[in-house]
């Protein structure tokens, strides 16, 4: 980061190299939609060139990137339900009209388990589903989530543990089928 905020576009090059796939992969998830996601990514990298300067080394690099991509997204989707309440008979229409085309049937079942995930994480708040795919699918630690949303860890594992809960309990309660074997009894406070 120290070379990128000196102007060095090689090092600038290698930082878009190296967090372009977990940055498309977590904007995506928040966005719910593949192409939003790389536009917001690519105006991710333009503010880091942009803000390079203002980069302050108490944060992480990655922290500081991600910070910057979460905040795109979230304000993309905030702008998108916008939108969408006053399209909402339109789009509902052309939803109709959509043709899957064909597909193998591992990428139905990786998009019947994404849909699954995307619809049980509906039931989560903004914040829940921000920490569960930063640690749970991202991998960062709760220090670092913490920098990225602006609050402590013991908040981001507070928030994680909320998140884990309330889908288990979403997934039991409306895909019984999928659950763990003994997960629906404990639930509901009996023995597996």
């Amino acid at each position: 980061m120290a070379a990128v905020q000196e102007g060095d576009e090689t090092a600038f090059d290698e930082l878009i190299r190296r967090k372009t796939p977990p940055l498309l992969q977590t904007v995506a998830r928040i966005t719910r939609d593949r192409e939003e996601a790389r536009d917001i990514v690519q105006i991710v990298f333009l503010r880091v060139w942009e803000k390079r300067q203002r980069f302050d080394s108490q944060w992480s690099p990655n922290a500081w990137i991600f910070r910057i991509a979460v905040n795109l997204a979230i304000d993309q989707v905030r702008w998108r339900r916008t939108r969408d309440q006053a399209l909402r008979p339109l789009g509902n229409h052309l939803r109709g009209l959509k043709n899957p085309g064909a597909r193998t049937m591992v990428e139905l079942e990786d998009r019947e388990v994404a849909d699954i995930l995307e619809r049980l994480s509906e039931n989560l708040t903004e914040k829940q589903r921000l920490v569960f795919l930063l640690v749970g699918v991202q991998q960062m630690g709760s220090d670092e989530v913490g920098q990225i949303l602006d609050c402590k860890a013991s908040t981001v594992r507070n928030h994680l543990f909320a998140a884990r809960k309330r889908l288990r309990q979403e997934l039991i309660r409306q895909y019984p089928e999928y659950a763990p074997a003994g997960a629906r009894a404990e639930e509901e406070g009996g023995q597996p």
